[in-house]
């Protein structure tokens, strides 16, 4: 992201951008960032946009060696094209051929780093990823974000915010909107205002219900499944993040019993830094086997299910009394 910065400041830009990463918020904010710099405002000549329904590269390569008309770049925006993960030998070869004149950007969610396309972007121009930030990175963003505001948050509601509403940016910046215009009268944002305001994710009831089945509270886990039942979320759903809590369990603990820091984890689980020392706690009242068969019962009954063998909202009771009454050898 600091080279991105750096090209539109010194107004030195690569002939080509690869923007990829599951950070949809700070994805689009650095794509809109080098439309601005690069296109004029209104040059509709200059400018053309594929995506997922339009892309034709034989029209993008035409493109690219037509002169701009009065501007100093033709500028050519790629979405979402899907070439990052299947052969793509012809653009790939192409890459090196882009003329001084145009400027390709492409935004993808997924990609291959063993795909040739994106060796040669990542040799030729420049491949930013825009992954889950980590918990400094937000708390600063956040702290700049209320700045604008004349706010501040403590550190105790911080902590509170990011655990109700996750790490997706978007997400965070809409609840910020929300905790501003709730706080209007006052400076510094609290963990009351955080309770009082912000929309907890689903994930974290679900966080909720499997904490309550590593407790031996079966009662608790049901009435925090009616809970979501009742704000209209399918068993289905339910029962995939419930199977996807076990399977980060299965892996902080494997990894936790090899020794590995909480950075690591974070990693290769999938999950916040915050959460695992949270995840930890949980994966405590399982053995490693339980954690695996529970991934694998949680499978089957989404499977029994689809086949009509099972009712769906039956299939998440089963699993909630069958894992909050099996004991930790």
């Amino acid at each position: 992201m600091r080279r991105i910065d750096e090209d539109i400041k010194n107004n030195t830009f690569k002939k080509v951008y690869l923007l990829y990463g599951e950070e949809a918020y700070l994805k689009k904010q650095y794509k809109e960032k080098l439309i601005k710099a690069l296109v004029p405002e209104g040059d509709s000549m200059n400018y053309t946009v594929f995506n997922s329904d339009n892309f034709d590269y034989h029209e993008m390569i035409q493109l690219s060696e037509t002169m701009p008309f009065l501007s100093e770049h033709r500028v050519i925006l790629i979405e979402d094209s899907g070439l990052f993960k299947k052969n793509a030998d012809e653009v790939a070869e192409y890459i090196d051929q882009i003329p001084d004149t145009s400027i390709l950007i492409w935004v993808e969610n997924e990609i291959d780093k063993r795909n040739r396309l994106y060796k040669s972007i990542d040799k030729t121009g420049l491949a930013v990823e825009f992954g889950e930030q980590n918990d400094k990175v937000l708390e600063k963003w956040i702290s700049i974000r209320l700045k604008k505001d004349n706010k501040r948050i403590t550190r105790d509601a911080f902590l509170l915010f990011i655990q109700r509403v996750g790490t997706d940016m978007e997400n965070i910046d809409k609840e910020l909107e929300k905790l501003v215009c709730y706080t209007y009268d006052k400076d510094i944002i609290e963990r009351a205002d955080v309770e009082e305001i912000t929309t907890e994710q689903i994930s974290n009831k679900v966080f909720e219900m499997v904490d309550a089945i590593a407790l031996k509270q079966p009662k608790k886990a049901i009435e925090l499944y009616n809970d979501l039942l009742f704000l209209k979320e399918p068993p289905m759903r339910i029962m995939f993040l419930i199977t996807r809590q076990f399977h980060i369990l299965e892996i902080v603990k494997a990894m936790t019993n090899q020794g590995f820091g909480a950075s690591d984890i974070s990693k290769y689980a999938g999950c916040p830094n915050w959460s695992v020392r949270k995840n930890q706690n949980q994966a405590r009242s399982f053995t490693l086997e339980q954690l695996k068969e529970a991934v694998k019962y949680g499978v089957e009954l989404e499977e029994m299910v689809k086949t009509g063998q099972l009712n769906a909202q039956i299939a998440v009771e089963l699993f909630i009394v069958k894992y909050s009454n099996i004991k930790n050898n």
